[in-house]
C-alpha cells in the first residue's frame, strides 16, 4: 500500500510539473551590473562551458556583453544550480544578459510557479487571510499568462508597471502555501486569461475599466467595496496650480495659468467622468481617462476624490479597477473563500486551469532557447543572423 501511494504521489507530481512553463522577466536594464553565482554553466553564441562560483561584472560593450571586460557575444545565459543574486536580491532560475542599444537587459528565465513565489509576497502582506493570498496568487498567474510575448525579448517586467517581483529574497511560508494550493488555476473569460488588474484599496467602490482607461470589459465593472479600509485610506492634499499646469502639459494641453479645477460629473464609483479646468487662456473639460491621467500625474493616491478649492480629499489607493486587496481582506474576514472573492470582483468569469485556455498550448510550444528567440528579435540584438 505504501508503494501504491508513493507511485500516486510521484504521478501527481509529474502531472503538476507539466503544468508549468518558463517566463522571461526583465529585472533591470543598465550599462553595468554585478552578478553573484554559485557553480554554473554559461551558454552563449560561442557555445557552453562550466564555471565555478564567483562575482561577475556584466557590462555593455560595443555591440556585445562583456564579462569582467571579456567579450561574451551579444547574449549570455547563466545556468546556476541554485539561482543567482543581482542588485542585492536573490532569484530562482537562470539569468540571461542581452545587449540592446548600448545597455544590458538582465532577464530572469524562471518557472511560472517559482516566479509567483516572489510576486505574491511583493503584492500583498503575509498578515492577510489565506483566501486573499490565494486569490492574489491566481490573479498574478493570470496576469503573467495574459502578458506572454513569445516574439519579444521578455514577457514581464519586475516593477509596478507589470506586477512587483522581488525574487527569492521575499518568499514566506504563507505566501508559498497559497501559490501551491492554487497551482495552475487562473481566471478566464471566453477561454482566455482575463486582464487581471488589481489594486490596493478602492476607497469603498471599485471602478469600471471604461471610466479609468476608456476601454470597456464586461468583467471589469464598478462594484460596492464596503470593506476596503486600509490605513491611510482617507487622505487629503493641497493642489498647486503650477503642478496642475505641468500635469496637463504632459498630456500636451496648454491653457495658461490654472484658475480652478472642479468635477462636472462623477461616476457611480465616485470618480470624475467630466472634470473642468479653468485656465487664463481657455477652459477645458476632461473625460474620465484624461481626468485619471491628470490626477494620478499629480501623485494623488487615487481618483476617488472631492474638491474644496485647491484642497482635494480622497479615498483609496490605486487605480480602483478589479480586486481591491483591502476589500478582499474584509470579505475574507467575513468568511469568503478565494472563489467567492474572485467571483465578486470579476463577475461572469471562470476559474480554470491554464492548460484548457484556448490557443495557449500553441503559444507555449514556442521554443524558448535563447539562441532561437534572441535571433527572432533580429534587429534589436546586434551580431546575430535570423534563421
Amino acid at each position: 500500500m505504501v508503494r501504491v501511494w508513493m507511485l500516486l504521489f510521484l504521478l501527481l507530481g509529474a502531472a503538476q510539473a507539466q503544468q508549468d512553463l518558463l517566463l522571461r522577466v526583465l529585472l533591470t536594464e543598465a550599462s553595468v551590473g554585478s552578478v553573484q553565482l554559485g557553480p554554473h554553466q554559461r551558454n552563449s553564441a560561442f557555445g557552453s562551458q562550466d564555471f565555478g562560483a564567483g562575482t561577475l561584472r556584466v557590462a555593455a560593450g560595443p555591440g556585445e556583453v562583456l564579462l569582467d571586460g571579456q567579450s561574451a557575444g551579444p547574449w549570455v545565459e547563466f545556468v546556476p544550480a541554485d539561482g543567482f543574486a543581482l542588485g542585492g536580491r536573490i532569484y530562482r532560475g537562470n539569468l540571461l544578459a542581452v545587449w540592446q542599444a548600448g545597455r544590458v537587459l538582465f532577464i530572469n528565465r524562471v518557472w511560472l510557479e517559482d516566479y509567483l513565489l516572489g510576486v505574491v509576497p511583493s503584492e500583498v502582506p503575509a498578515s492577510f487571510p489565506d483566501p486573499v493570498l490565494q486569490a492574489q496568487a491566481i490573479l498574478a498567474r493570470t496576469f503573467a499568462l495574459y502578458r506572454l510575448n513569445p516574439q519579444g525579448l521578455y514577457d514581464l517586467c519586475a516593477t509596478e508597471r507589470c506586477q512587483v517581483y522581488r525574487g527569492r529574497s521575499v518568499e514566506t511560508a504563507r505566501h508559498t502555501r497559497a501559490v501551491l494550493a492554487t497551482r495552475s488555476l487562473i481566471v478566464s473569460y471566453n477561454q482566455q486569461p482575463i486582464t487581471a488588474v488589481y489594486h490596493s484599496d478602492s476607497g469603498g467602490h471599485t471602478a469600471a475599466a471604461a471610466e479609468v482607461w476608456g476601454g470597456s470589459l464586461p468583467y471589469l465593472v464598478s462594484r460596492p467595496d464596503p470593506f476596503a479600509q486600509s490605513p491611510g485610506g482617507s487622505w487629503s492634499r493641497t493642489l498647486s496650480p503650477a503642478a496642475l499646469a505641468r500635469s496637463l502639459a504632459s498630456q500636451g494641453i496648454q491653457i495658461g495659468s490654472i484658475q480652478s479645477i472642479a468635477p462636472l460629473l462623477l461616476s457611480a464609483s465616485g470618480r470624475p467622468l467630466r472634470l473642468e479646468v479653468v485656465g487664463s487662456s481657455r477652459t477645458i473639460e476632461l473625460d474620465g481617462p484624461q481626468s485619471t491621467r491628470l490626477l494620478r500625474g499629480l501623485g494623488l493616491p487615487s481618483t476617488r476624490v472631492r474638491f474644496d478649492g485647491w484642497q482635494v480629499f480622497g479615498q483609496g489607493n490605486g487605480h480602483g479597477v478589479g480586486m481591491s486587496q483591502w476589500g478582499a481582506r474584509g470579505l475574507a474576514l467575513q468568511g469568503w473563500d478565494f472563489r467567492q472573492i474572485l467571483g465578486y470582483y470579476y463577475p461572469g468569469t471562470y476559474l480554470s486551469s491554464f492548460e484548457v485556455v484556448a490557443g495557449l498550448q500553441d503559444r507555449l510550444r514556442t521554443d524558448r532557447h535563447p539562441s532561437l528567440w534572441v535571433q527572432a528579435a533580429g534587429a534589436v540584438v546586434a551580431g546575430l543572423k535570423t534563421p
